[in-house]
């Protein structure tokens, strides 16, 4: 309400009221400026669930020292939305990320080098097949590595000696280059092996100082041909191992053998045998 101005006898107005109801036009613009800003962030916290579950997936791809955990409430979440909205974003422990790095890398070093020693196996199978070696020389893949079998009998030495024949040259030579190749780095044990039949002459005392002997003889014969000395251990295991029952001849000539041995990799880090 508002009264009229009263004018003095010279013409100029008199101070009268002044109008009272200008304030409702600032609150006004105050309550439309809050009205806005209630909106705006209305609009923000409406998250697209599609739009956050590939930023979600996006993040776990691109940084592995970060992982996306379902939890609570989030400041972007509001009574209507879904709980079960992906919701926070934390650091992964470092010595878990670590440790999980440091499996796949075995791992990955693990399958490569089982596909090496199988590689390695193919080829020695190959070339006693063609020369009409399999009756005394086998192969397998155990716990150790690639075992490669030569029975002593006929192939390798005559019966009480350490000497090796001129015929199981070539053999060793071969299976020396295979061992030796550039993706083949594994370290190679030479074990000897005899049966249970006593020994005690002039040069051997025992089966002990006879299984050594024949181990060193065939190293040796690797080293002639290339097998770096760091890569080369040998065994004398006399009648300790064997492998099949020595009551039997066929079983004592079983036991009297040398097996060359391409560790894994893995095993002659360890520094254990069997």
């Amino acid at each position: 309400m508002s009264r009229r101005r009263r004018r003095r006898g010279n013409g100029h107005p008199v101070a009268g009221h002044v109008n009272e109801d200008r304030w409702l036009l600032t609150y006004s613009d105050m309550i439309t400026l809050l009205m806005a800003l209630f909106i705006v962030m209305w609009s923000i916290s409406m998250v697209n669930k599609a739009k956050f579950e590939e930023l979600r997936v996006s993040l776990r791809e691109a940084f592995t020292h970060q992982k996306v955990l379902d939890g609570g409430p989030s400041v972007l979440e509001n009574e209507g939305m879904s709980q079960s909205t992906p919701l926070a974003i934390v650091p992964r422990d470092p010595a878990q990320a670590v440790s999980k790095s440091i499996d796949r890398i075995a791992a990955q070093a693990s399958a490569q080098d089982a596909e090496n020693l199988h590689r390695l196996q193919v080829i020695i199978n190959r070339y006693a097949a063609s020369h009409g070696l399999s009756g005394q020389l086998r192969t397998s893949i155990d716990e150790r590595g690639l075992v490669i079998r030569m029975l002593t009998d006929k192939l390798l030495f005559a019966s009480g000696e350490a000497l090796l024949k001129p015929s199981a040259l070539p053999l060793l030579a071969k299976i020396a280059h295979a061992v030796n190749q550039t993706t083949i780095t594994n370290p190679v044990r030479v074990e000897g092996n005899t049966d249970d039949v006593p020994i005690h002459n002039a040069r051997f005392r025992s089966n002990w100082e006879l299984s050594t002997a024949r181990a060193t003889a065939v190293l040796e014969v690797l080293r002639s041909n290339g097998v770096p000395d760091r890569r080369l251990s040998v065994a004398g295991y006399a009648d300790q191992r064997p492998v099949a029952s020595n009551r039997t001849p066929t079983g004592r000539s079983l036991n009297r053998r040398v097996d060359i041995v391409v560790l894994r990799q893995e095993v002659a880090h360890s520094g254990g045998s069997s």
